[in-house]
Parts: C-alpha cells; structure tokens; sequence
C-alpha cells in the first residue's frame, strides 16, 4: 500500500491514476480507513505540483479523500494544467471535485491601485481566483494564462540572479535551469513561482551548511532571520521529514523582500481577469487576506492588508465586476469574517470556502467550518459543484451571468439552484 501511495506521485501520470485506482479498490474492501470527521468538511483551494505543491492532482485528492474532506477543490497559480487530471481522480473515488485558478491581478487606473491589498510583496497588485470553471472552457483558460507563464520567467530567472548575488558570499547559488526548471511541471502547462525558486535554495543550503543547529545560526546571525521557536524546534530537528519545506517558510517570510522584482507584464489587468471569467463562464473571485497576525500557513509575517479600507475594497470590487469573494475562516478572526460576510452580503458576493494547502505540515480538514455562522460556505461548494455541471453540460449559462439574473430574484436562490444540482450528482 505505501508503495501505491508513493505512486501517486509518479512522473507519469497513467501510473498517478493507475495507483489510484488500486488504492480505492483496497479501501472498497476495507482495507483502508478514512480519518473520522465530525462534519461535512469542504475546501476548494489545494494547490498541486503543477504550481507548487507536495502532491500530485491525483494524490492531493487522494490526502483529501483521506482526511474525510466531503469535496476538494484545486487552485494552482497560473496554471488549470493539472485540472483535467483532478477531475478523472474524483471520478474514480466517486469524490465531488470543483476546479479553478488563482492568479494575481495589476489593479492599476483603480481605487486600489496605490494600496498593499492581499499580496505581501507588492502594491496595487492583488490575487484573485476563477472559480467553478466549466469543464469546456479550462482550454481557454490555459490559452489566456501561457503568456502571462512566459513573462513570469523572464522575471524568475532575474531573482535568480538577484538571490546568487545575496548569497554568494556564502557560497551558494542555484541554477534556474538545473535546480528550478526540474522541479516544476513547466513542460506540462504547470507554472513556476516563488516558491519553487525557494525550494530549490533550500535544497542548496541543506547542501551547504549542516541540519539542525549550523542551520538555525545561519539563519540567525548570518542571514538575520528572526524565527518562532516552533519553526526552530522544526530545524533543529535534523531528521524531520518536511526539513525543506519548513525552511521554505521561513525563506517566503523574510528572504522575499531582498530579491524580490516587481511583477509587471506577468499579471493581467482586472478588467482582462474579469472579461475572460464572464467569457468562459467561470466565477471570479477576490481573495480576502485580511490584516495577518499569526500566520496560518506560516509563510507570512505580521503585516497590514485590507481591514483599513475594507468599505472601499469592497465598493471598488464589486463596480469592477467581481462575483464572489473566497477565504480561510481559519486564518481570521471572528470580527474580521463577520464584518466581511455583511460587506458580501450588502453586495451581493457569493462566499467561498478556501484552505490554502501547499505544504505537507498543513491539513486539509479546516475545524473552523463546523462552526454555524460558516455553514454557508458548505453549501456553497455544493452550489459551485452544481454550477460547473450546469456549465459544463450547457444546461444553463453561468451562475452569475445577466441570463441567471433575469431568472432569479436573488443570489440566494441561484446559490439554491445550483446546490440542488451538485447534491444530486
């Protein structure tokens, strides 16, 4: 069985379904448990290898399927690449699945276009995510989003650069060519981000300077990195598993703002973002971050975003066109999410649930949905469920095109409608 799950993991992806597969037939038999939950548990944003990621399409499903999630949903940067193969593992462990995108935005000749919205490196520049794309139209998508992976490149390999001249007094360097590029599913319609580039630094200080404590000093005294004490009981522990990944976070945290370069012609303007989810039908979404204190996924530091101007954020997304706004309920507090299920509610967004998963420390079940005032977000992964078969099988047109408005008085009854279709898929 371990060997099946390493599988899923496999180059190859025919041997990631085969495995998959036999690993659904064993757990037909018995022969596998699920992890009990207490609830239905949702979440529609697990990222893949094919932006950055521990697993696979397949095995992310799988951890999903696993954890006791009800549906799973992915999200990858820049990249539906691996959408198409989520969506065949979901149909082999009969699981519900919903597909997207996330992507960042120049919110430039806007409102917001001098403010550090939900990005923690840049100003004016936002991430956003397409939601429930339908089936037929991921091609479009993937059409619309390659030269934007182009132009992102030009800009990976110049931090590249950037970041072998910062450690080069160390003796470190990485090759974008030999140390990136292998890492990534570029070949495959995957895309490379900051991440991948940190992972690779990773490797290469685990190379050059010892586990455990050696790298804990040089973090500290040479690099001048402050880190929590759980993520130095983390580092210190020579023979822990997600060594490379827990440095990965501390190097996103810190690091970032020493190489970082400006994204320009790499991110599509709103209005551009906004045109091709109404074309395709897909929904678009703003991403809340929300002023961050302890960092949920432990790659952000403490730092102000939206919670000032949230009056105008909101003003400003919904003249631009936004559909709906998606959010962790674990990474907030209770009067930032209330406050921001009013402003949905005063503009009519539809709410989505999203569990940032990239890392193997992270689980995919989020507890915080089984409070009551998030029950909302439950049916609404029903609902987007429902919207994607609709879309997909042409039944009718998008959730929240003008056609759907003339046949339903509110948002709330679309949201119904579509539910009522996803639940009985």
């Amino acid at each position: 069985m371990h060997n099946l799950i390493e599988q899923l993991n496999h180059p190859v992806k025919e041997t990631r379904i085969d495995s998959l597969k036999k690993l659904y037939q064993l757990y037909l038999k018995g022969d596998i448990s699920k992890e009990p939950v207490d609830y239905e548990y949702v979440n529609n944003h697990i990222h893949t290898t094919y932006s950055f990621s521990p697993y696979s399409p397949t095995k992310a499903l799988w951890m999903a399927f696993m954890s006791g999630l009800k549906t799973a949903g992915i999200m990858d940067h820049d990249s539906v690449g691996g959408n198409f193969e989520f969506i065949e593992a979901g149909k082999i462990i009969n699981m519900a699945t919903t597909v997207g995108m996330e992507c960042r935005v120049d919110m430039s000749e806007t409102k917001l276009s001098d403010k550090r919205i939900n990005n923690p490196d840049q100003k004016g520049i936002a991430y956003v995510a397409l939601h429930g794309i339908p089936h037929t139209q991921l091609d479009t998508i993937s059409g619309f989003i390659k030269p934007y992976q182009e132009q992102r490149n030009i800009r990976n390999r110049a931090m590249v650069d950037n970041i072998n001249k910062l450690m080069s007094e160390y003796g470190i360097s990485i090759d974008f060519d030999k140390d990136v590029l292998p890492i990534s599913l570029v070949d495959d319609g995957g895309t490379i981000t900051e991440r991948h580039i940190l992972f690779a630094l990773s490797k290469k200080i685990i190379e050059k300077v010892e586990k455990g404590e050696p790298i804990v000093k040089f973090l500290k005294e040479e690099l001048h990195i402050s880190i929590s004490q759980k993520i130095e009981e983390f580092l210190l522990n020579e023979d822990n598993i997600h060594y490379a990944y827990d440095l990965l976070g501390v190097l996103k945290s810190h690091l970032v703002e020493k190489f970082y370069i400006p994204a320009t012609t790499e991110c599509p303007h709103v209005s551009e973002f906004i045109d091709i989810c109404n074309k395709t039908g897909a929904i678009s979404a703003y991403a809340y971050l929300g002023d961050v204190g302890d960092s949920v996924t432990g790659d952000k530091k403490t730092q102000k975003f939206e919670d000032d101007y949230i009056e105008l954020l909101f003003e400003e997304i919904h003249r631009l066109g936004f559909r709906a706004v998606t959010y962790m309920p674990s990474r907030n507090t209770k009067a930032q999410l209330r406050k921001l299920k009013l402003l949905c509610d005063k503009y009519d967004l539809f709410q989505i649930s999203g569990e940032d998963i990239n890392s193997p420390r992270q689980k995919f079940i989020c507890e915080a949905l089984k409070d009551p005032e998030f029950k909302n977000l439950t049916d609404a992964t029903w609902a987007l469920i429902g919207h994607e078969i609709a879309a997909t099988s042409d039944l009718d047109k998008a959730m929240f095109s003008k056609e759907s408005d003339e046949i339903f008085m509110d948002l709330s009854e679309r949201i119904q409608y579509y539910k009522n279709i996803g639940m009985k898929a």
